[in-house]
């Protein structure tokens, strides 16, 4: 493994942690029992699940070059210009305000200087941190600056109240215990084991980050890989594991959706899945900053970002994510950011694509929603294989989470809006790539079964609109009818024939017909059969050619004989 306290290491690699230097503050072996049994003897500050997971985050390395809680002037740096007062790029302040009356009176009692054990549930200490800084920690202030609001609807606004006190703690800490991670252990990854992987196992020049949340792995999600696969050698797999609502998909699940797709439909040995245990700050834009550093700690040299990425409802832009990254330069990033528009497949192309590849309209098109896939899976239906693949649909829909449909048969979202998000060609179109309704449907209109409906068309119609369009450019282009059906061929001999028929018994009914009808109602005049002849001609004319191989010879011709393009018949003198 990696001496990661050793920059000299880092040296020969397409990457370089972030601050220049990969942060290990783990306590190991004999130094570590004596240190748990120090900490036993400190003040102790009784810390939940999500600092924790913070203390491991920070001790690994996947927060470098932090090695421990914020002093105010770099927390308050952090917050009004993204940077730590060394000029450093940070996106998201690392603060400790521990709440609590046990809490708040061990912290009155406390001086810079001192150390203090930070416990769990259980009392048993996790880590040490040494004072450095104690300051006033103003709630509304942080809220502002990172969200951008004061809302308490904003959940990370929500957890500033409920979860942090009046008083930070700054100083850099050293973790003592790591937390077990449970179904995940076997799947742990740390940023040591990563850069080992990929610059001393595998020898890559180059890796790409994917940060993931609450859904399975979906074709939006592919279509960006495999477009990272063409030109980077390796590709790092981290769906966040962490702090998920009770509605999403649980993470096990998750897990296990992304590996039963990736042992299918990926290249082996170059895609690395590991779940990536990190607190959700909630913080939009800012988020993804900080998604691309943690990417980059673990060794990746680039990072890829989707539309909308680390977003929240209605608060932020849905290319905030994208245009966050207009404020800071690559070469201060350190890391290449890839950024992608909002993944579709469209039915007309055959294909995953977005606005920038793709000229068709929504009648073809199918959206990838995550949201939206969830709650089909709710409803108890395998999405569409065109936007998720059933080896991760079949999975995902044992995890879903709450099951089913209420007593109501209503899911957590309404099925309007579910249908509006991926389907949205149906509120005005009677089916995909169909005509136009007369009156175009409301999401207040959409029921059950029209969620059932459009699920129907799509998987039988999905694959159908290219196959279509393909069969009817190939029966005029194949020069070798050995492919076109007969059947085909003999259908449209038989609609000439009788159509043909028709017309020689109009002609003969023309001839016939009086200038004047003695009865208008039970005869036809002469003008009314002559437009009948002309309908049925053009009727002729509107039938497809039936092609034979005879018709079309005249398409196969060459200037010289054959044998002299084989270079075996050269003129002799």
């Amino acid at each position: 493994m990696l001496n990661v306290s050793e920059k000299s290491r880092f040296s020969d690699y397409p990457q370089q942690p972030h601050g220049g230097k990969l942060i290990n503050k783990v306590v190991i072996g004999e130094e570590r029992e004596a240190e748990m049994i120090r900490a036993r003897e400190l003040p102790t500050i009784m810390v939940d699940m999500e600092a924790i997971i913070t203390l491991e985050m920070i001790a690994t390395g996947v927060l470098s070059p932090n090695e421990g809680f914020m002093n105010e002037a770099d927390y308050k740096s952090v917050l009004t210009t993204g940077r730590l007062v060394n000029g450093v790029i940070w996106p998201a302040p690392l603060s400790f305000a521990p709440i609590g009356n046990r809490n708040k009176e061990i912290i009155q009692k406390l001086s810079v200087g001192e150390e203090v054990a930070l416990a769990d549930e259980n009392n048993e200490p996790v880590a040490i941190l040494q004072i450095e800084d104690i300051f006033k920690y103003d709630k509304e202030f942080r809220a502002s600056n990172l969200f951008g609001t004061t809302d308490r609807n904003h959940p990370g606004v929500d957890a500033i109240y409920r979860r942090m006190g009046d008083v930070a703690l700054g100083g850099p800490i050293r973790l003592l215990r790591r937390i077990d991670w449970g179904p995940f252990e076997k799947l742990r990854l740390e940023p040591k084991d990563t850069w080992h992987t990929f610059y001393e196992e595998k020898k890559f020049r180059s890796a790409a980050g994917f940060i993931t949340g609450a859904n399975p792995l979906h074709r939006g999600h592919e279509y960006i890989h495999k477009n990272a696969l063409e030109e980077i050698d390796g590709l790092l797999l981290q769906p966040l594991v962490e702090m998920a609502k009770r509605e999403y998909t649980r993470h096990e699940f998750r897990m296990l959706s992304y590996r039963s797709v990736l042992d299918t439909y990926y290249p082996k040995g170059r895609s690395i899945l590991a779940p990536l245990r990190v607190t959700y700050i909630f913080a939009g834009p800012r988020e993804t900053v900080l998604h691309a550093l943690i990417m980059k700690n673990y060794g990746c040299t680039h990072a890829l970002i989707g539309r909308d990425h680390a977003g929240i409802g209605d608060y932020y832009d849905k290319y905030a994510s994208h245009s966050i990254f207009d404020d800071f330069k690559p070469e201060e990033l350190g890391i290449d950011v890839r950024l992608f528009h909002e993944v579709f497949y469209c039915t007309r192309c055959d294909a995953p694509a977005t606005t920038q590849s793709c000229p068709h309209d929504d009648r073809y098109r199918i959206n990838i929603s995550g949201t939206g896939i969830r709650e089909m899976l709710r409803h108890g239906i395998m999405p569409p294989k065109e936007i998720v693949r059933p080896e991760s649909a079949r999975i995902a829909i044992q995890g879903i989470q709450p099951k089913g449909l209420d007593e109501n048969e209503s899911a957590i979202s309404p099925v309007g809006k579910t249908i509006k998000s991926m389907f949205p060609f149906y509120l005005e179109r009677t089916r995909l790539g169909g005509a136009m309704r007369k009156k175009p449907l409301t999401i207040e209109d959409l029921t059950n079964l029209d969620l059932e409906m459009v699920n129907l068309d799509v998987r039988a119609n999905a694959d159908r609109v290219y196959q279509d369009i393909f069969e009817e450019y190939s029966n005029v282009g194949d020069t070798n009818r050995n492919l076109q059906p007969d059947w085909i061929s003999d259908a449209r001999e038989s609609l000439r024939k009788q159509q043909q028929m028709v017309i020689s018994d109009l002609e003969e009914k023309v001839g016939q017909a009086p200038t004047t009808a003695s009865d208008e109602f039970m005869y036809q005049d002469k003008e009314e059969a002559k437009r009948e002849l002309e309908v049925a001609k053009q009727i002729l004319e509107d039938i497809p050619k039936d092609l034979r191989s005879d018709d079309i010879k005249y398409r196969t011709w060459n200037v010289l004989p054959y044998r002299r393009y084989r270079g075996s018949d050269e003129p002799t003198e």
